[in-house]
Order: structure tokens, then sequence, then C-alpha cells
């Protein structure tokens, strides 16, 4: 197994992580996921983990298998739940602790309910991008109507007050501000701008499906029981129109709008408690369309800016194919 089987993440490696159940049983695991957390036995099937996961996750309780070759904790699986449109309780203040503080040694207990779009704070939309692609932009917004009565585009130029402007979808408004390479500062002049609790923030080149996008309330009200203020969604990377294998490329995206970045390039949250306070949904990605030219750019710019912040070995697994 090359990859998580809930989250994707190329990121399986040794562990010393036990796990207590219920019956007294105490685990130890041999593998962990370093982005979700799940625990794996060295012979665990992908296929056969993943259809078991799924139909525990079908009633109102989820009740850990001591005899299952992976195992997860409440941290874990509240992430894995939001793969299927569900949600998790803890049962009680151990459960609630757990999620706290993870990762906790008790195995998932929890009780299960559906994810309703109708249900959640509102989010607002905030988009970067620069004033040549404003136009494709605003074209492209009719798909986050359905989930969102706010939206706002903040653009890389002389700084200017924000202003409504008409588009097909209705109202949207548009305000300028310099990037003066700085991404994270950009990002919290846009955070600031949110009209509602929390804001999913997007680039020019990104997009989220309406479906996924009518989950973000649900998402924020999960998260706001749990103490979270950031939420990230996984990104596919698309290059020259060929799924990358830079994946799930997580992006802190979901924000309490209190929430500030940090970074001139490659920026994220910072959190008050640290990455606890984050949590990772399954349950859509944000598609990013590159093409070959800006990738073999970015990674060089982005280290020109920031020395030793560049990554520039994310380069090599844009430009590979996807594989599993």
């Amino acid at each position: 197994m090359r990859r998580c089987f809930v989250c994707a993440a190329d990121m399986l490696g040794p562990s010393t992580r036990h796990l207590l159940y219920p019956n007294g049983r105490d685990r130890a695991f041999p593998i962990a996921c370093g982005s979700c957390g799940l625990l794996l036995e060295v012979e665990a099937d992908p296929t056969q983990c993943r259809a078991h996961l799924a139909e525990r996750l079908t009633g109102p309780v989820f009740s850990p298998d001591p005899d299952a070759p992976y195992g997860l904790d409440l941290y874990t699986l509240r992430s894995a739940a939001t793969g299927h449109a569900r949600g998790v309780r803890p049962v009680d203040e151990a459960g609630r602790r757990a999620l706290r503080q993870p990762h906790d040694r008790c195995a998932a207990r929890g009780n299960l309910y559906a994810l309703d779009p109708a249900m959640g704070p509102p989010v607002s939309l905030g988009l970067l991008c620069r004033p040549e692609a404003l136009a494709a932009v605003l074209a492209a917004l009719a798909i986050h109507a359905a989930w969102t009565d706010d939206i706002v585009v903040l653009l890389d130029a002389p700084a200017r007050p924000v202003q409504a402007i008409e588009c097909p979808r209705g109202s949207v408004r548009v305000g300028a501000r310099p990037l003066g390479q700085d991404f994270a500062a950009q990002r919290n002049a846009l955070q600031d701008l949110a009209r509602n609790p929390w804001m999913l923030q997007l680039d020019a080149d990104e997009t989220l499906a309406a479906e996924a996008g009518c989950r973000l309330p649900a998402l924020a009200a999960l998260a706001e029981a749990g103490g979270v203020v950031s939420i990230g969604l996984a990104r596919r990377n698309h290059v020259d129109g060929v799924l990358s294998d830079f994946y799930p490329d997580v992006q802190y995206r979901l924000n309490h709008r209190s929430v500030r970045y940090a970074g001139r390039v490659h920026e994220r949250p910072v959190l008050d408690g640290g990455w606890p306070r984050s949590l990772i949904t399954l349950h859509g990605t944000i598609a990013h369309h590159l093409d070959r030219a800006h990738v073999l750019a970015r990674s060089r710019h982005y280290e020109h800016l920031a020395p030793g912040q560049g990554r520039l070995e994310e380069e090599a697994a844009l430009l590979s194919p996807y594989r599993d």
C-alpha cells in the first residue's frame, strides 16, 4: 500500500502507536499515516479496509472493531467520516478531550450524523486574482451561487476600496490591494473582507464543485463543536490537463474569519493551540489547473522570495502523473 486508504496521502511510515479498545485489548500498529493519523497492519488490504470502514460509517454509532487491520482515534475518525458526508460527535468527555489532544490512545467511538447542507454558519467565498483574470473569475462564479451569499474578489493591483459590481450571478464585491510579494498578507486582507463567520479562499485557477461547497456550513459547524478554526481541503493539481502525483496537497483554506496566515510563500494559518485546532475534510477537493511552464517557474520564484521555502522538491511530483 503506497497511499493511505482514508486520505490518499503518500505518507505511510513506521509507527509505535497503540490503541486501547473497549474490550481491553491494547494493540500496537506498525504503520501510521503522517497526514490523517490512520493506523495500519502490514498486511492491510486497502480495498477491503475501505469497504469495511464505509460499512461501519452507515449507522448512528461508530464502534471500533478490535480485529480490523486498521485503527483510528477520534481525531482521525472525524476526518474519515467527512468522506462519507458524515459528522462525528464524541460520546463522552473523554472523547471531547481526545479531539482537543490528538492523537489519543483510545480507539474511536462516536455518534454519527449526516452533514446536512442546510445546517451550520454561513460561509463567505474570497478569491485572489490579477486584474487580467477578473473577467474569467466573474464568469465562473455561478458554480458558487448555490452555497454562499457573500463573494468578494481581491485583485493584486493598486489599492482601491471594495465596490459591488454586477455579474451573471448577481452582486459581487471587488477590491484591490498590491500583493507586495507577501501571500500571507494578501490572504489576511481577504479574510478581513468576509461578512460571514467563515471564509473559503480560492485562487483564480482553482474551483470547488457546487456539491462540496454546499456542505461547507455543516463542516464549519462540525469544526466549531470541536474547537477547530481551520479546515484543510485536498487539492487536485492538473498540469496540462493531467492529474499530478502531488496529491492530496492539503490547503487550509476554510477558516474562521479570525484566523491569520503567515509566510511570504506557501502561507499557512497560524493557530493558537497548534494543529489540533485544525482538521482535514475529505468531502470534496479543490481543482487546481496549471501548465508545465507555470510549474517550472513557480518554485523558483517562491525560492527567490523566501530562500529555503520554495519547496523545489515539489516540482518533480507536480510534473509526474498520479499513481496509487
